[in-house]
């Protein structure tokens, strides 16, 4: 009940960018490949910058 209010950290939110935009990509890859493709790309252009942040909050 407390942590209703709790404000997301950059990484939780990016983070579920990044589900949201597999689970995009899967859906689409039945019935549109190159759609699917592009998902996958962005997907993993946020997944470049959750590992950036986590690296740098690591040092």
């Amino acid at each position: 009940m407390f942590g209703l209010f709790k404000k997301k950290s950059k990484t939780e939110v990016l983070m579920e960018k990044y589900k949201k935009l597999q689970e995009d990509a899967f859906i689409l890859s039945k019935t549109d490949r190159k759609t699917a493709d592009a998902k996958l790309s962005e997907a993993e252009d946020i997944m470049k910058e959750i590992e950036g942040l986590s690296n740098s909050g690591n040092n």
